[in-house]
């Protein structure tokens, strides 16, 4: 289940979160997604909200229709990478932003970090 906050339009977190579960391997190529139906209810959300997911999921290529059988994700090693490092740069981004909010150097950010991965 999806925690979504209010300061991003909910179809955006769940795009966000089946581009990271694809990433982590929790969905994987040529699988199919759940239906529209099935979506909106299991996330509580309304049916149009899921359609304007799956939507802009194919217009960016990370799924594909078939018709009468369902959406599926696009089986791609090429796409999995471009998604890990597009989804990688976005959360260091932020990361970062977040740090530099707090008044912190590159150094003092990078000794952060550092001293994070060596835990």
């Amino acid at each position: 289940m999806i925690k979504f906050n209010e300061s991003t339009p909910i179809y955006m977190q769940m795009i966000q979160k089946i581009k990271a579960d694809i990433v982590a391997g929790k969905l994987k190529g040529g699988e199919k997604m759940l239906s529209v139906r099935e979506f909106s209810e299991s996330f509580k959300v309304n049916p149009n909200t899921v359609q304007r997911v799956f939507q802009e999921l194919e217009r960016e290529g990370i799924t594909y229709s078939q018709r009468g059988i369902g959406t599926f994700i696009v089986d791609s090693d090429e796409l999995l990478n471009q998604l890990k490092n597009t989804q990688a740069q976005k959360y260091a981004k932020r990361f970062v932003d977040e740090m530099t909010e707090l008044g912190m150097s590159k150094e003092e950010i990078s000794k952060y970090l550092i001293k994070v991965l060596g835990e």
